[in-house]
């Protein structure tokens, strides 16, 4: 049988053509590898360069080869997070003509770590907790998406730091199989093997000497199970309420934020019977909001400060009519962004007197108004307009805030 190369893009082949497929996968040269950190897997894999490609090369059989090869390029027009597959390469002989087996291949995954070159170096348990969470919301955008991966682990997964966020991608699909829609039994099996595999990845790893020792690999690996089922909930529940009542919208975001997930992306589709909120979170790191609210308007202010403007500044700007994130001609989000600094922000803050803001700066006070909007609006049971909340506030908390701030004498 001839060397066949099925690729995604008619470019790749020519491309592909220059590697000495004759070789076993195990004896490529050096001369043809990149190194690049691996992880562990059940097959042989390289990294090598292909033109201005660095590419992952897989030896496997051609039937789980151009299965597998499928399912990834199914899972890239879902939009999820995964390798982005180039090509199979069938047919391959040896220079003594003894067949070899087909490979699989993909795109290397830019700036991404295998979690074995991550542990390294000793990573703090605060830092683990972030990546289990990546993994978390990994596997519940695949079962929203209807894959049921078969063999979830820390193993076939990478993980990236992307402009402040930390993402987790599948990297083997081969255990994989999509449907429709999984059951209750299909992801149950999958969030079973992912708390055997990590426990028992870390246990490893703690075998080594390479884990925290304050870190239960037992009690990691349940976790993980327990910070999806908690994730799947809060955003497969379907939410529907009276239009113009968002601080539902705000219930739903501090109950993902006190699980540890910040929105990064909200989307609100309206029906005729009222509002269905869905939430695609992202774990993010440290400054991230005050980067993103910087970018967008220009406000420069603490973290907590900046996830809390940018909340109340997603909620704002889905309620905007020229709004359409599928729209090209529609309103840009640093357009909206803007409006809401002039229309929004800067018109609340200045409407509490410059004498009683005492020290608080203005993303403060905002941040004070939007937590007193919260209050009255749950005590209400509907939305309250900001213009009454500042009033309340003014007159009900400011003065209590000032004499509580006010410096005791003695006699």
């Amino acid at each position: 049988m001839a060397l066949q190369i099925s690729a995604t893009n008619p470019e790749h082949p020519a491309l592909l053509l220059e590697l000495p497929w004759q070789v076993p996968l195990e004896q490529w040269p050096e001369d043809v590898l990149v190194p690049l950190p691996r992880g562990i897997s059940r097959h042989i894999v390289r990294y090598a360069r292909a033109g201005d490609e660095v590419i992952a090369v897989k030896e496997l059989a051609e039937r789980p080869a151009l299965r597998e090869y499928e399912l990834l390029r199914d899972l890239d027009r879902l939009g999820i997070p995964a390798v982005d597959p180039l090509a199979v390469v069938t047919g391959r002989t040896g220079a003594s003509g003894d067949p070899l087996e087909s490979v699989l291949v993909t795109r290397h995954l830019r700036g991404s770590q295998p979690y074995r070159s991550m542990f390294e170096t000793t990573m703090r348990p605060a830092t683990m907790h972030r990546l289990m969470d990546a993994l978390a919301v990994l596997l519940v955008r695949l079962h929203l998406a209807g894959f049921a991966w078969g063999d979830c682990s820390l193993s076939n997964t990478l993980f990236r730091r992307d402009a402040g966020a930390y993402a987790a991608y599948l990297v083997d699909a081969e255990t994989g199989d999509l449907h429709p829609q999984l059951s209750d039994g299909q992801r149950d099996y999958d969030l079973d093997l992912a708390r055997v595999n990590i426990s028992g990845e870390l246990l490893d790893l703690e075998a080594s000497g390479a884990l925290h020792p304050s870190v239960d690999p037992i009690e990691f690996g349940t976790e993980i199970c327990g910070r999806y089922r908690s994730l799947w909930e809060e955003l497969t529940r379907t939410s529907v309420y009276p239009a113009g009542e968002y601080h539902y919208i705000e219930r739903r975001i501090r109950r993902l934020n006190e699980l540890g997930f910040d929105v990064a992306e909200m989307q609100i589709d309206h029906a005729t019977n009222g509002d269905t909120v869905t939430f695609v979170p992202k774990v993010v790191d440290a400054g991230h909001h005050q980067r993103q609210l910087l970018r967008l308007t220009g406000l420069d202010t603490e973290e907590n400060q900046a996830r809390r403007l940018l909340n109340d500044l997603e909620s704002w700007i889905a309620t905007q009519d020229d709004y359409d994130p599928s729209d090209p001609l529609g309103a840009r989000p640093e357009v909206l962004a803007h409006r809401w600094v002039r229309d929004v922000f800067r018109p609340t803050v200045r409407a509490v007197p410059l004498e009683l803001r005492g020290a608080m700066d203005p993303a403060e006070i905002y941040h004070e108004l939007l937590e007193h909007r919260w209050y009255l609006s749950e005590r209400a049971q509907h939305d309250i307009d900001l213009d009454i909340v500042v009033e309340d506030y003014i007159r009900n908390i400011l003065p209590t805030a000032r004499e509580t701030l006010q410096p005791t004498t003695s006699d």
